[in-house]
């Protein structure tokens, strides 16, 4: 009896700042909604100044299968409006079906430098192995990475490489969706225009590591100094690492021109700081995104294809980022509520209408906030009423703790023709064979 009377009396004295770290999470959960907007105000839809003194541009598609949709997203990278670059596209082997439209585009076209590879064996990312022969081969400075299911607009790609300034070495673009008048079509718009799109903006606003490989423009010779793309072939989640790798090598540069001399690292290091002129290796990069989104554009879209899309994401954070498991569903908003509840209740002894009040002020808050942020991201009307928007906003939220759990409950992930299992900092095990413990 006396064990229970201390362990209810720790309990309580726990409530009160509980329910301050509470408040104040949530307060940052507000703020990351008026960051995202801001950031969309100033970064998106800006005007794109065509220039001709740019790098060239090798654009890297990988391809697996086909859809309805494909010959017209591969079709517009065959218009765009830019003044050097090659088309390099990438099937797992010859008899990929998407190899026929890749040729009919090829004849169509026969003015644009485009290259047609099979894909080679470097490791256990199937994407990567599936890129390798076209990445070894390209000859520009600047590498795009483009998904199959992407459309692009004409003058994306000098949008994309007007954000490569001298010190970035990786743009990508918010991911988004096309228009679209089926149930899973505008699940995923708003899942890409709403909670992915805060998140994606906030943390670039921040300077955090938050990139996806749909569209992804990478300055060759950083991803050649982080080993090159062979060096990730043991990632599923490539794309991250790539910019956790820049933003690493931008880490270890400040640390050594900002050490003081008498604190050295080692003999060699001491030699280059000594050498101002030698530290040209040690470079800083950092990671940018550009003004237009990237326009996903699959055919035939379900919300159980979606579901399982999310569920696979949700397993990478974990298995990348472990903090994560905890922290993201705490992100959504109704689970956010019921916490705020909570603390509302403890720090002000509120009777339970004024909770109520605060979870009305906390829904509407967040709906008007994600209902302002799609919009900036589509830069005009949405091809679904309001009331649409609200049944399909809330869908998703109702849906998100379950795909979280299910995440969480099984590690195993299924990708492409493979099934992997994940290792903890994102690193993937052999199809099938299970890491020994």
């Amino acid at each position: 009896m006396q064990i229970t009377l201390i362990f209810v009396d720790i309990i309580s004295n726990c409530a009160f700042p509980f329910a301050i770290i509470i408040s104040l999470f949530l307060c940052g959960l507000y703020v990351i909604h008026i960051i995202a907007i801001s950031y969309a105000k100033y970064r998106l839809h800006r005007p794109i100044t065509m220039r001709n003194d740019t790098d060239g541009v090798s654009i890297i598609k990988p391809l697996i299968g086909t859809d309805e949709n494909l010959f017209f997203n591969l079709e517009s990278f065959f218009k765009l409006k830019y003044h050097c670059y090659e088309l390099l596209f990438c099937v797992h082997d010859a008899s990929d079906p998407s190899q026929k439209i890749v040729e009919a585009l090829m004849m169509k076209y026969p003015y644009i430098d485009a290259r047609l590879f099979c894909g080679s064996n470097v490791g256990l990312n199937p994407k990567i192995d599936n890129m390798m022969p076209a990445y070894r081969a390209s000859k520009y400075p600047l590498v795009l990475i483009s998904d199959s299911r992407i459309y692009m607009r004409e003058d994306a790609l000098m949008d994309m490489v007007n954000a490569m300034e001298e010190d970035v070495a990786l743009v990508t673009q918010v991911p988004f969706c096309a228009d679209g008048s089926s149930f899973g079509a505008n699940l995923e718009k708003v899942y890409f225009g709403t909670g992915h799109a805060r998140i994606y903006l906030a943390a670039n606003c921040l300077r955090f590591v938050c990139s996806t490989g749909m569209s992804s423009l990478i300055r060759k010779c950083a991803l050649e100094d982080a080993g090159g793309m062979e060096n990730f072939s043991d990632y599923l989640a490539e794309d991250y690492f790539f910019g956790v790798a820049f933003v690493k090598m931008h880490v270890f540069s400040r640390i050594l021109i900002l050490k003081p001399h008498h604190e050295s690292f080692d003999s060699n290091t001491d030699l280059a700081i000594n050498n101002i002129k030698n530290l040209q290796f040690l470079r800083g990069w950092k990671i940018a995104i550009s003004g237009l989104p990237a326009i996903q554009n699959a055919a035939k879209l379900d919300p159980n294809t979606f579901q399982e899309r999310i569920c696979r994401w949700i397993k990478l954070r974990i298995a990348m980022l472990p903090h994560t498991a905890i922290l993201e569903p705490l992100h959504d908003c109704f689970l956010s509520g019921i916490l705020g509840c909570y603390a509302i209740s403890i720090l002000l002894s509120s009777s339970p209408i004024h909770v109520f009040y605060y979870f009305i002020f906390h829904l509407i808050y967040w709906i008007s906030c994600d209902y302002i942020l799609i919009h900036l991201v589509q830069n005009g009307p949405l091809s679904f009423s309001f009331a649409q928007f609200l049944f399909i906003w809330l869908h998703r939220e109702i849906l998100s703790f379950p795909i979280w759990c299910r995440a969480l409950l099984n590690p195993n992930i299924k990708w492409r023709k493979g099934n992997f299992r994940l290792r903890w900092g994102g690193r993937i095990a052999p199809p099938n064979i299970y890491p020994k413990k």
